[in-house]
C-alpha cells in the first residue's frame, strides 16, 4: 500500500509539473517541466529523508553525544530485532522528534534538544518506540515523500506567482495588476492542493498504528501516553520558529502553531491517542 501511495505522490508530482510547463512555456516549457519532474522524483525517492534533516539543521550524533537518547534507540532496536537507524539531535527548544528513511536499513530518527529536557527515560523511551513504529510500518518513505512533494508543489506556486508578477509588470500597471491577482490564485489553489495530497497519502490512522506498536514495542504504553501530553503542551508553548508546514505529519506531535500548518495537520485528536494508549495499558 505505502510503495502505491509512494508512485501515486511521484506521477502527480510529474503531471503537475508538466502541467504548468506547459502553461508557462508552450511545449518546450512541458519537456523541461518532464525533465524537472524525473529529476526531482528521482531525488524525492533516494535523497528526501536527507533533505528534511537538513531542513532542520539536524546534526547526527554518537553515543558520546547524547548518551540516554543513543542508549534508548539501541536498547529498543536490539529488543525489537531492528537494524540500529542514525540518529540525530535537532538544536531547537520546541519538544518533537520524527523519523525518516526509505526503509529500515536506511532508517534515521531525530530529536529535539528540548524534548530530552521535559521527558524523563521512560518516556522518551516511549516516543522512540512510537518512531521505531513508523519505521517498522514502513510509513517514513512515504511521509518523506509526501512532505518534499508539498514543497515542491508550494515552490511551483510561487514560480507562477512571481511569473505573473514580473510579466505582468513589463507590460504595464494594468497586467501588473491582473498577474498579481493570477498568481495570488495559483497561490490560493496550489497551497490547499498541497495540504490535500499530504492528508490523501498520509491517514491519521497510522499514527494510532504507530501509538499502539511503539506502546507494545516499549511495554510502556502509560508513558508514551503522558509523553504525548507534555509534548502536546510543549509544542504550544514553544512551537518551532522555522521549518516547513508540509512537514508537521512527520513530527510526533504538530510542531508547529495554526495558521498555515493547520492545513497540512495530519494529526488525530491527542485526547483520543492518549484515551487509546491509556487502554492498551489495561489491557497489557
Amino acid at each position: 500500500m505505502n510503495t502505491m501511495k509512494t508512485t501515486v505522490l511521484l506521477a502527480t508530482l510529474t503531471g503537475l509539473l508538466v502541467v504548468f510547463g506547459n502553461m508557462l512555456g508552450g511545449s518546450q516549457g512541458a519537456f523541461i517541466a518532464l525533465i524537472i519532474a524525473g529529476s526531482m522524483n528521482f531525488i524525492s525517492y533516494w535523497y528526501s529523508d536527507k533533505i528534511v534533516l537538513s531542513m532542520y539543521r539536524a546534526q547526527e550524533v554518537s553515543e558520546s553525544d547524547v548518551p540516554k537518547l543513543y542508549r534508548i534507540v539501541k536498547r529498543l532496536t536490539e529488543k525489537n530485532q531492528m537494524p540500529m537507524p542514525r540518529v540525530y539531535l535537532i538544536n531547537s527548544e520546541s519538544p518533537n522528534a520524527f523519523a525518516t528513511g526509505r526503509s529500515p536499513e536506511h532508517a534515521s530518527v531525530a530529536a529535539t534538544s528540548g524534548i530530552l529536557g521535559i521527558l524523563n527515560e521512560d518516556e522518551l523511551e516511549g516516543v522512540m518506540a512510537h518512531e521505531l513504529a513508523h519505521v517498522r510500518n514502513r510509513d517514513t518513505l512515504t511521509s518523506t515523500i509526501a512532505a518534499t512533494i508539498a514543497g515542491a508543489i508550494t515552490w511551483i506556486a510561487h514560480i507562477v506567482k512571481w511569473s505573473a508578477i514580473w510579466g505582468g509588470g513589463m507590460r504595464g500597471s494594468d497586467d501588473n495588476r491582473s498577474g498579481g491577482v493570477f498568481g495570488a490564485l495559483a497561490m490560493a489553489i496550489l497551497a490547499p492542493l498541497a495540504a490535500m495530497m499530504i492528508q490523501m497519502a498520509i491517514s491519521r490512522s497510522r499514527e494510532y498504528a504507530a501509538d499502539e506498536k511503539g506502546a507494545q514495542m516499549s511495554g510502556k504504553p502509560l508513558a508514551l501516553a503522558n509523553a504525548l501530553a507534555k509534548l502536546q503542551k510543549g509544542a504550544q508553548i514553544m512551537p518551532l520558529r522555522s521549518g516547513e508546514p508540509s512537514t508537521a505529519h512527520l513530527f510526533i506531535v504538530n510542531p508547529f502553531k495554526g495558521g498555515f500548518s493547520s492545513l497540512f495537520s495530519t494529526h488525530p485528536p491527542m485526547e483520543e491517542r492518549i484515551k487509546r494508549l491509556q487502554t492498551l495499558s489495561r489491557q497489557m
